[in-house]
C-alpha cells in the first residue's frame, strides 16, 4: 500500500509579487527551494494564512537569494502581495517507508523570505 505524506514545507513566507498575466505557477527563490528539497516543476499546495485559500500549482525557480515568492496566472487571484503562505510538497511512498520518513521543514524569516 502507498500513501501520500508531506515531503517538505516552506512555512510562512510572504508573497512578494502577483503576476496575473503569466501562464501560471509559483516562482520561488532558488535558495529556498534547495533548503526545502523542492525542485522546479514540482507540484505544490499553497495555503494562504490570510484568507484560508488552498490550491495547487507547480514551481518555477526564482533568482537565488532574491526572496521572491510570486504567484503567477490565475493563482495571483488567490493571494495578495504581503499575504503569508505555506508551501507544501507531498510524496507517495510505501506505508512502512512512510513510518520512518521525516519531512524537510523550513522556517524562513517571514518578513524577508531569507533563510535564518
Amino acid at each position: 500500500m502507498f500513501i501520500e505524506v508531506v515531503k517538505s514545507k516552506l512555512h510562512k513566507v510572504t508573497v512578494t509579487e502577483a503576476n496575473l498575466q503569466y501562464v501560471g505557477s509559483i516562482t520561488i527563490d532558488e535558495a529556498l527551494l534547495e533548503a526545502a528539497n523542492m525542485i522546479e516543476n514540482e507540484k505544490v499546495q499553497i495555503v494562504n494564512v490570510n484568507n484560508g485559500e488552498r490550491f495547487e500549482t507547480y514551481i518555477i525557480k526564482g533568482e537565488r537569494n532574491s526572496g521572491i515568492i510570486c504567484l503567477n496566472g490565475p493563482a495571483a487571484r488567490k493571494c495578495a502581495v504581503g499575504d503569508i503562505i505555506i508551501i507544501i510538497s507531498y510524496a507517495m511512498m510505501d506505508f512502512e517507508e512512510a513510518k520512518k520518513h521525516k519531512p524537510v521543514l523550513v522556517f524562513p524569516e517571514t518578513a524577508t523570505n531569507k533563510l535564518i
